[in-house]
């Protein structure tokens, strides 16, 4: 038999946390972090990281996991995920899967493999120096169907896609050998909720974030590694937006619209992405007795 997973997904600051908490107290369950950026140590308050009393002794896995240097990417969340999923279900608790990552979440739940290649570090440079546009234009030309899921201006997938074309595994090809058979018995839950109503969380939220030290966290972080916008987790939004408060180009008050607005962005990519890429169960939080709901329909389920 397969095993159960519970899954909770959607937008940022829909109320994910909370709600993996309440799931977890009463289903014996165990969070696995399903958001990319949280694996990372010193990302607290700008990734929204849950505290140790927010936890309420439910255990965690896959927060502070890694330094700030290291890498760390999908395949790596799927085979430790995967481990997380056959321990926690080994001693008798339920795997429940929290996060707004998505793509690292179907990696998780789906049959995806993944290839190992050399770098070709002069192919790389040779990227390196060509613009979005330019990126775009070439992949339209070595693997056009890989272009219908990587948008113009996602330079790191445009370049793993030319990377894969350039080492022989055109991405596109990949994906249609796979046969998108889901690995587990997972049941998924969306939250979601009017999106006005969502904005002004995401507002709200980033002027706790700044009262809870999110802009003395950063220039920390920078303090102690100058080259800390070279990697990849300071890419984050809520982090990469303060360069230029630092480089004297941009007031606080800019960086704080930028944020906000960046996160409003990704959010709204978010809800469409699950939407369209997994078979979510949607609840919104609006609605009278969600929770309860959920709960009914996870025991249903289980």
């Amino acid at each position: 038999m397969k095993e159960k997973v519970l899954v909770i997904a959607g937008a940022t600051a829909v109320g994910k946390t909370s709600c993996s908490i309440a799931l977890a107290k009463h289903f014996s369950g165990e969070i696995i972090n399903g958001d990319a950026m949280q694996v990372y140590q010193g990302l607290d308050i700008g990734t929204a990281k849950i505290t140790k009393a927010e936890m309420e002794s439910i255990p965690h896995h896959l927060i502070d996991t890694h330094k700030i240097e290291d890498h760390y990417d999908v395949k790596s969340f799927q085979a430790e995920g995967r481990d997380w999923i056959k321990e926690i279900s080994n001693h008798g608790h339920l795997p429940i899967v929290c996060g707004g990552t998505g793509l690292y979440i179907k990696s998780l739940l789906y049959d995806y493999t993944f290839h190992e290649q050399a770098r070709d570090e002069e192919f790389i440079a040779f990227l390196d120096t060509l613009s979005n546009e330019q990126l775009y234009a070439l992949l339209k030309q070595v693997d056009p169907k890989a272009c219908n899921t990587i948008h113009p201006h996602n330079r790191k997938r445009q370049i793993r896609a030319l990377e894969m074309a350039h080492a022989g595994n055109k991405k596109s090809d990949i994906i249609d050998k796979q046969e998108h058979i889901m690995c587990y018995d997972a049941y998924l839950i969306g939250l979601t909720m009017p999106r006005e109503l969502l904005y002004e969380r995401i507002e709200q939220r980033f002027d706790i974030m700044m009262k809870q030290g999110l802009l003395e966290e950063v220039l920390a972080l920078v303090k102690k590694n100058p080259h800390i916008w070279e990697y990849q987790c300071f890419q984050a939004i809520g982090y990469k937006e303060w360069k230029q408060y630092m480089d004297g180009t941009a007031t606080m008050a800019q960086c704080r619209d930028q944020i906000i607005k960046n996160t409003k962005n990704f959010a709204k990519r978010q809800d469409t992405w699950f939407r369209n890429q997994l078979p979510m169960h949607w609840y919104d939080t609006q609605t009278e007795a969600w929770q309860e709901q959920i709960i009914k329909d996870v025991e249903n389920w289980l």
